[in-house]
């Protein structure tokens, strides 16, 4: 009969120092990695040489994508590398290598310029990709921590991110090396994304879900009150036809307007309350071209939606009509439209 095999030892519970767990000593270790990895990332960077000019002109000439790998730790590296690269303008996408060698190698065209990553430089997972990867003739820049080793040895641009120590106390765990590995792939993207002469739009367009989209694609026709809920009177109008129009518009003013559109003045729910203060002022017989405010703040339609905040903010006030190039309003907007659209 088979002998079964002995249950495993059950794990050694760990102690915990009081003294580290005191708060003095919890932060010195904080600080003491930032110094450890600080370290690293001096040293990296005055290593920074003619190979980091051919890496970023590999990729400045590939005719199709910058693939990124990575096993481990370095493949975390390598996915967010790809995800700035793609944001800042360099197509850019992530293949894990185990899954590559199952069939997503197809992925991976020969226009494309592979960035491997491997702190040992001997990732079997990776290296198992080279052969077919020169086959196809794929130019490969790998980054490693061994400039020895058979990644480097093999790549066409090796990029050295050796480090003096990890931060990790018993010099395990990955954490200066990741953290070089990390801002070398930084200090890639912004290298391409200032030689590609790419722009705050430009990067507003590959975020248009975000704050930075809203900020920059977002233009006023988008969002301002067109049409019939345009709160609009003519010159002839008294104060209560004012009063009755910004009632129902509910933009908490008006625009005064000529026979043919074109913008004479505003009133606002501001200058309601000082005509009320005015004992001159009948709401019924004057006129609003008496207490209207001539010559208010306008924008265009083609203006963004940013530029409309920032002038209601520097001039105070919380409404803008909208103007075509000719005076005439075309549109009206508030604080709260801004708001919405989540501009402010």
């Amino acid at each position: 009969m088979a002998t079964l095999p002995s249950p495993p030892a059950p794990l050694r519970p760990l102690t915990v120092d009081p003294v580290v767990l005191d708060g003095a000593g919890l932060a010195a270790s904080g600080r003491r990695v930032f110094e450890i990895e600080g370290q690293a990332l001096a040293a990296v960077a005055a290593r920074l040489d003619g190979e980091f000019s051919a890496a970023c002109r590999l990729m400045l000439a590939a005719r199709g994508r910058v693939v990124c790998t990575g096993m481990g730790k370095s493949g975390h590296v390598a996915r967010k590398i790809a995800a700035t690269l793609a944001s800042t303008g360099t197509p850019s996408f992530y293949v894990h290598p185990g899954e590559a060698g199952h069939g997503d190698l197809g992925m991976i065209t020969d226009a494309d310029v592979v960035l491997a990553l491997s702190y040992s430089g001997e990732s079997d997972e990776v290296l198992m990709l080279l052969p077919v990867l020169k086959r196809q003739g794929n130019k490969l820049i790998t980054m490693t921590g061994r400039p020895t080793s058979t990644l480097a040895r093999e790549a066409d641009v090796h990029l050295d991110v050796s480090v003096p120590a990890e931060a990790c106390p018993i010099d395990l765990a990955p954490t200066s090396s990741t953290t070089a590995s990390l801002a070398m792939g930084d200090a890639l993207a912004v290298a391409l994304m200032e030689a590609r002469g790419f722009t705050a739009d430009d990067f507003a367009r590959s975020h248009p879900a975000g704050a930075l989209g809203r900020r920059l694609l977002l233009h006023i026709a988008d969002i301002m009150h067109a049409g019939d809920d345009v709160p609009r009177i003519h010159a002839d109008a008294s104060v209560s036809e004012a009063l009755v129009e910004m009632s129902h518009k509910r933009l908490g003013m008006t625009a005064v307007v000529d026979d043919d559109g074109r913008l004479l003045g505003l009133y606002t729910d501001g200058d309601l309350r000082r005509s009320l203060d005015d004992d001159r002022v009948d709401l019924r017989s004057t006129r609003i071209v008496e207490v209207m405010t001539r010559s208010p703040r306008t924008i265009g339609p083609d203006a963004l939606a940013v530029e409309a905040a920032q002038l209601m903010e520097a001039h105070k006030i919380s409404g803008l009509l909208v103007i075509d190039s000719e005076s005439r309003v075309v549109g009206a907007l508030n604080i709260h439209d801004l708001l919405r659209a989540r501009v402010v």
